[in-house]
């Protein structure tokens, strides 16, 4: 009897794809609820114990431990989990998957519905902003961090530094423990993000050195507290700025509502190129789709450089990180 080795590494192929999806979902859920942590501290650990010490149902949590298994991310042997090869690389992109297995799980849901360009009107898509934010403060750490530090230390900050997009707050929360001198101000359009916000910070104990403004970063208005601004940040999503009119605008309306600012260190995702469809790294493909998905266009390092002046910025520094999806963090006055 033969066998047709071609078709067998096709249904091969199919059925690592399928699960790879399910096993997105469940690295998302592992770190939400401290497994991925703990495996990192341990090597290993008891499915169900681990289920009945979180209050989880118990085979539930055994099927996520199979899904992780089935893409090498754990091993199992019978309720005991250890980490396996893929462990390590997994654990330190969680971030990337949990932004698209919850922060954006509508979004591509939806994709049906939102390729018909007549439906493409309105607020036409939908995603997660808390889950966002969750996954956002760990992309920042690893993506932004170092080059984001160097930046503020040449800034030198010593009084309010607003973050615009601030999500959960975590890049103000660091700023305030790095600079003593400083107070906080965070601008987003989510509630929920700001409400994660609020209680980290009040746990933190710096409630009172930091301050949150729901609003649109794309129509802000002045108000008494940012006339105090000395340093602006912005990080992952300035490509919302775009198309090149609307970031002109925008970037000329932050120079009359934040007077005094005397830097503005803006950290962002620019537009790969050049990289084989086969070979693209993780997160470029999602967050490059998604974005396209939502009809916000990702622009090139080129394009950001050539509306600064026109808006009233001096550029000094572009820090090219290019980790996955171009990062580059600009240095302006």
């Amino acid at each position: 009897m033969s066998i047709d080795v071609s078709r067998t590494g096709s249904q091969r192929h199919v059925a690592d794809i399928f699960n790879s999806a399910v096993a997105a979902w469940a690295i998302g859920a592992a770190w939400e609820v401290g497994a991925l942590d703990e495996l990192r501290q341990s090597g290993k650990l008891d499915a169900q114990e681990f289920a009945a010490r979180h209050g989880l149902d118990g085979p539930s949590t055994e099927g996520l431990f199979r899904a992780l298994a089935a893409v090498r991310v754990v091993e199992r042997d019978g309720s005991t989990v250890t980490v396996a090869a893929a462990f390590d690389d997994v654990y330190r992109n969680r971030a990337f998957v949990h932004w698209l297995s919850r922060g954006s799980a509508e979004l591509f849901r939806q994709m049906p519905s939102i390729l018909r360009t007549e439906n493409r009107t309105g607020r036409f898509y939908q995603r997660d902003a808390a889950a966002i934010a969750y996954a956002c403060r760990e992309l920042d750490a690893l993506c932004y961090a170092p080059t984001f530090w160097a930046a503020m230390e040449r800034a030198r900050p010593t009084g309010l530094v607003v973050d615009l997009g601030c999500g959960s707050g975590g890049r103000l929360l660091d700023v305030l423990r790095r600079y003593p001198g400083t107070s906080g101000l965070g601008v987003d359009i989510a509630r929920p993000s700001l409400d994660v916000a609020e209680r980290d910070a009040a746990a933190a104990g710096l409630a009172d050195r930091l301050r949150f403004v729901e609003g649109d970063v794309l129509r802000l208005e002045p108000r008494p507290e940012f006339a105090e601004v000395e340093v602006i940040t912005c990080f992952m999503m300035g490509h919302d700025f775009w198309p090149r009119d609307r970031c002109l605008a925008t970037l000329s309306r932050l120079r009359e509502v934040f007077p005094a600012a005397r830097r503005f260190i803006l950290g962002d995702a620019t537009r790969t190129s050049g990289i084989p469809d086969t070979e693209l790294p993780v997160f470029t493909l999602g967050f490059e789709l998604g974005h396209d998905l939502m009809g916000i266009r990702i622009p090139t390092i080129p394009e950001w450089q050539s509306v600064f002046a026109a808006s009233q910025w001096r550029l000094l520094r572009t820090n090219r990180i290019e980790m996955t999806v171009g990062e580059v963090v600009f240095e302006l006055a």
